[in-house]
């Protein structure tokens, strides 16, 4: 029986991963092979708290909450380290993208390192890394600046890529970010891991709810999540489809980006139709999805693989999304389907809109398609794989192709 502790953001707190780690923290507590499960969290805002710890019961792991950093703080390794050292669990995982402790440079720096001081301090250490410098556009990320200062933040980040490296594994979303790693840093345990569905839900209802079709965006907005040329492509639909339409922006600002959605409502305040929803807390996003005709990924560049586009395939919804690149190939490689759209015309986006709520038996089927995409590789199962790996580090009784071999069950 494991005792595992999971660096994470998790609801009622905010932060970039909160719903990622939600729902893995959910799926590994009811594991017969974990016993304990500390989640190491951020640090809420006053007069916001965590759910009180619960005992094992049901079949399910003892679950305790520990918050034991905060956002923006430089100190968040050393903090993380002193926990991990109170608990002495048998493993800590990180859930982590390089903005996950700040939105500014050293300090997001400096909480990367949190990894390699777990593992020099005698705990085995495993990594969940959703981006890679060599692919962060840090521009749009929020990090962007002078070319000098670019550059030095890209000789930081290879750095610090490097401790993260240290852990004793790492796992990351996209083939190309292995290849990468193992190239550039002849990194040897570095492991494709898959996203997974948050859910698994019995097959949805594909009809609407009556009233206006549905345009809906979710997520964290203001860096390479942004909303402007959704809006553009929107004033073009009201002018061309006659049906009612609504566009609904739900959730809320990147911390990389504060203020971002309150200018974005000034500046488009005479748009009629534009519902902006806040904060999406866990329990309502179910209902949020199953209302929405079509679901936008509004990005312009992207930082690895997309948990809205999990989030929609869960709830059988068509979505459209931007042709960039490795995203792309990753979003065929596994299965889903949808309208593109280039990223930087409104005109484009648009007409792959239209498209999709022109006809309606296109859009079922895409959704279904997105349905069994999602329902092909549950949540669940990406922890049975999480597990594996973990046995093999505790026991070494597995060699890395037995479990790559095992793991393949799950694909």
């Amino acid at each position: 029986m494991m005792r595992i502790a999971f660096v994470t953001t998790y609801p009622p707190g905010k932060g970039t991963l909160n719903e990622y780690g939600f729902h893995f923290a959910n799926h590994l507590r009811q594991k017969d092979e974990v016993s304990e499960l500390y989640l190491l969290v951020d640090e809420l805002p006053r007069g916001t708290t965590y759910p009180a710890d619960e005992p094992a019961e049901d079949g399910r792991a003892a679950l305790f909450y520990r918050p034991c950093w905060r956002f923006g703080s430089w100190r968040n390794a050393w903090r993380i380290q002193q926990a991990v050292a109170n608990i002495k669990p048998d493993i800590v995982l990180f859930n982590l993208q390089f903005a996950t402790f700040s939105e500014r440079r050293v300090a997001a720096a400096l909480g990367l390192l949190a990894p390699w001081l777990s593992r020099q301090n005698g705990t085995l250490s495993a990594v969940l890394l959703h981006n890679i410098m060599e692919k962060v556009d840090l521009h749009q990320a929020g990090f962007g600046g002078s070319a000098l200062l670019e550059s030095v933040t890209r000789l930081a980040g290879n750095f610090f890529t490097r401790m993260l490296l240290r852990a004793d594994m790492v796992a990351v979303t996209i083939p190309r970010y292995v290849e990468i790693l193992s190239e550039k840093y002849k990194a040897d345990h570095v492991v494709l891991a898959p996203h997974g569905a948050f859910e698994t839900i019995p097959q949805p209802s594909f009809n609407l709810p009556p009233g206006p079709l549905q345009i809906m965006t979710f997520g964290k907005f203001g860096t390479y999540k942004r909303v402007e040329l959704l809006i553009q492509a929107y004033e073009r639909l009201l002018q061309r489809v006659s049906h009612p339409l609504e566009l609904v922006i739900a959730g809320s600002d990147s911390p990389n980006a504060r203020g971002y959605l309150a200018r974005v409502q000034a500046q488009y305040a005479h748009v009629e139709g534009i519902r902006y929803t806040g904060y999406v807390p866990e329990e309502d996003v179910p209902t949020l999805f199953q209302a929405a005709a079509v679901v936008v990924l509004p990005y312009t560049s992207t930082t690895g693989s997309s948990g809205v586009l999990h989030q929609a395939g869960s709830y059988g919804k068509a979505v459209v999304l931007p042709h960039l690149g490795d995203f792309t190939d990753l979003v065929l490689e596994e299965g889903y389907t949808g309208q593109f759209y280039m990223p930087d015309d409104p005109l484009s986006l648009a007409d792959a809109i239209e498209k999709l709520l022109l006809d309606p038996g296109f859009r079922e089927d895409c959704g279904r398609r997105n349905y069994l995409a999602a329902v092909g590789l549950p949540m669940s199962d990406v922890v049975d794989w999480y597990l594996l790996h973990f046995e093999r580090l505790l026991n070494r009784s597995l060699a890395p192709d037995e479990v790559y071999q095992q793991a393949m069950v799950f694909k």
